[in-house]
């Protein structure tokens, strides 16, 4: 038995209080979903931001009234403080997602990205280790390894950040190591690489690639890929990120915590192979769709190169072993997209 399964097992004979910030995001939500299915009691909070309240009724709609009971609704902004206490009060374990992502976004607004991202964490993590959580785990990015140029990448080498957004997500790192040696407050921080799956928003400027690029090739529409379409990634499909969440928050070692990792699979997609992949799906569920080349454009402002991830420290330290590539994720997401992108 894996550690995952047997983690599932005690937690569904020890039920606890759960705090998902971000809940009605696209991780956020699946985090909520899974967490209701192992009998947690699960408190979410969001603003709407970026998260959606059609995440939450999909998720609503695969539980009974009395299971949904364990749900229960904040609808609140991290960067007030009274909302973090009110929404940390009995909680167990804190999972903070929320946060403005896209590096874009954050080149466009940095001073937004910084307000949702630092000033939110900060007010976070206070509230949390006022309120006697017994461990907050945190969404960090690939995006801090910045311009290092060493793969795959190793958590304790890290190099210059390229974008405002790898800032806060730096900034995060470096609260929680401040909290865990001047308050003795336990912290994991989870460096997420690429994560793709269902309920990922399609739309508007920010949009990851996987969901755009699948919405793009369903409507017939034209995809553009940023620069020569060899950049590469370490796509991670979201039970893989729901397993290292739950694995980070349980994990019982004083080596496990105060610690980062990476959450990924030790894979590498160049942007090519996975327009490829993606279309070739597609065309296999609906043959009347074009085969179409991509439009290459200019290289963006605040991207890294390459990507790929080592998971050595995750294996090793929180037991964590992915159990969806990316062509196993893409399976599953593509479907998901197809019954879901008008």
């Amino acid at each position: 038995m894996s550690a995952f399964e047997k983690l599932k097992d005690d937690l569904k004979a020890n039920p606890k209080r759960w705090l998902v910030t971000g809940g009605a995001g696209f991780i956020g939500s699946n985090l909520v979903e899974h967490l209701l299915r192992l009998n947690q009691t699960v408190v979410c909070l969001d603003n709407f931001a970026t998260g959606f309240r059609r995440n939450l009724d999909a998720v609503k709609k695969g539980f009974n009234a009395a299971q949904w009971a364990r749900f229960s609704f904040i609808e609140g902004d991290i960067r007030l403080m009274n909302v973090c206490r009110d929404a940390c009060d009995g909680v167990d374990y804190v999972l903070h997602q929320a946060a403005l992502g896209s590096v874009p976004r954050s080149v466009k607004d940095p001073n937004t990205s910084n307000e949702a991202n630092v000033s939110g964490f900060l007010n976070m993590i206070v509230a949390a280790r006022d309120a006697g959580v017994q461990r907050f785990v945190y969404a960090s990015s690939s995006s801090v390894y910045g311009d290092h140029p060493d793969l795959p990448k190793v958590e304790d080498k890290i190099g210059n950040v390229l974008s405002p957004y790898a800032a806060t997500k730096k900034f995060n790192e470096i609260y929680a190591d401040i909290f865990a040696r001047a308050y003795n407050f336990r912290t994991i921080g989870l460096r997420y690489f690429n994560v793709f799956g269902p309920r990922q928003d399609p739309d508007g400027a920010y949009a990851a690639v996987i969901p755009k690029w699948v919405a793009a090739i369903l409507k017939k529409q034209e995809v553009g890929i940023f620069g020569d379409g060899e950049t590469s990634r370490d796509f991670c499909y979201i039970e893989n990120v729901v397993q290292a969440n739950l694995l980070a928050a349980s994990a019982t070692s004083d080596e496990a915590t105060n610690q980062v990792y990476n959450v990924a699979v030790g894979d590498r997609t160049t942007l090519n192979e996975l327009y490829q992949a993606i279309q070739k799906g597609l065309r296999e569920r609906d043959p009347g769709l074009p085969e179409q080349k991509p439009k290459y454009q200019d290289f963006r402002v605040g991207d890294v190169r390459h990507s790929l991830a080592n998971i050595d420290k995750a294996r090793t330290l929180l037991g964590y072993e992915p159990t969806h590539t990316i062509d196993q994720g893409l399976e599953l997401a593509l479907d998901w997209y197809k019954a879901n992108v008008a």
